[in-house]
């Protein structure tokens, strides 16, 4: 399949994606669900590795993913420096655990 569904419908599992990419970028740090966690860290990996590239192109491709533009500007300007040396893994899965309510795994999601 190649992706997680989430149990959601395709255009909310989206906006949810591009939410949690966006807040972990805003924030640092995220905590959700393990699956989830693990969908949003491959495309905050792929946003990175477009911020690096630092061209025109690749800040319009990060700009029609992520919501906010000064987050955008926020990854570009300050994250993306920071990875310069890294070829990949900018990101770590941390678990903290089951949620009280329904005992799903949940898991601290930041970046590196």
């Amino acid at each position: 399949m190649g992706y997680r569904k989430l149990g959601v419908k395709s255009d909310h599992r989206r906006a949810l994606l591009r939410n949690q990419v966006t807040s972990l970028f805003k924030h640092g740090r995220i905590k959700t669900t393990e699956p989830r966690a693990k969908e949003v860290k491959a495309l905050a990996e792929k946003m990175i590795t477009l911020a690096k590239r630092g061209d025109l192109a690749a800040r319009r491709q990060v700009l029609a993913f992520v919501w906010e533009e000064s987050v955008v500007r926020k990854l570009f300007d300050n994250i993306a420096p920071k990875y310069d040396e890294r070829a990949g893994g900018y990101t770590r899965i941390v678990k903290l655990g089951h949620r009280r309510g329904d005992g799903a795994p949940l898991v601290m999601l930041e970046l590196l």
